[in-house]
């Protein structure tokens, strides 16, 4: 069962399981907190696991049309400081900017981080402006053709049809205003690259070679700019690798966690 947190002026669902040191699980866009099951089933019984719905998506309730990356941060930061346990943090897609954004502002906070299929650079003046537009037909439309449009993006041609169908199903579980403000959110997300040569903790960076959505190459420069950072690519994965390649996606988190 979830549990609700309201830090940060806005309203958390999380699902917590397992026991060991903790690890927190940032979701992509437009999933939620299960889009992690898998790896939850591989860690659970040597880590405990914090599985996080941002606003408006899974059990979270909807967020303020204006939302930022850097609230959603901010109320991860008070939930850990509540705990007085820092954690290992893994952000894929959008989690992976939540966590940059973390990282810049709690880093105490954070013992390892996971980055994947994520970037540090924002959005080009389109790029952002094709997001607005999202939003703006998430907010008229509903979120039914969400899903039809970007799961070829998401998982690669070949995709698991039970990968599929937790994508769709994931989607279809989000709301519009939560959709929305998360495109805005990111649209107007900072510019964290000159935090990356400042990171000193244990970093690794995950990369799904079939990657649509953030080009491989994204993932090299950003692993290159962190001192020590390691760099872990997932041959035939797409953007969302840990559902369209989970064992090598599970076995390349375990490898890092332990050591």
């Amino acid at each position: 069962m979830p549990r609700f947190a309201s830090r940060a002026g806005i309203e958390l669902a999380y699902r917590e399981t397992g026991r060991g040191p903790r690890v927190v699980l940032l979701h992509p866009f437009p999933l939620d907190g299960r889009a992690w099951d898998g790896q939850i089933r591989a860690l659970a019984a040597e880590h405990r696991l914090l599985a996080v719905d941002f606003p408006g998506f899974g059990e979270s309730a909807p967020p303020p049309r204006d939302l930022k990356l850097s609230t959603v941060a901010a109320a991860i930061a008070e939930l850990l400081r509540d705990d007085r346990a820092p954690a290992a943090i893994v952000g894929l897609s959008m989690g992976g900017y939540v966590l940059l954004e973390l990282l810049a502002q709690a880093p105490e906070l954070v013992t390892a981080a996971v980055l994947a299929d994520t970037r540090a650079g924002p959005d080009s003046a389109e790029g952002a402006e094709g997001r607005r537009r999202f939003a703006l037909r998430a907010e008229t439309e509903g979120v039914a053709w969400v899903a039809p449009e970007m799961l070829p993006r998401l998982l690669r041609p070949d995709a698991d049809p039970l990968a599929a169908r937790t994508v769709i199903d994931r989607i279809a579980a989000a709301t519009p205003a939560g959709v929305a403000a998360a495109q805005r959110a990111m649209a107007s997300r900072a510019d964290w690259r000159p935090l990356l040569p400042g990171l000193r903790l244990p970093v690794l960076v995950i990369a799904g070679a079939r990657d649509l959505l953030i080009p491989p190459e994204e993932s090299f420069r950003m692993a290159a700019a962190i001192p020590g950072a390691r760099l872990t690519v997932i041959p035939g994965a797409g953007h969302l690798a840990n559902l369209d390649e989970p064992e090598a996606f599970n076995r390349a988190l375990v490898s890092f966690l332990t050591a």
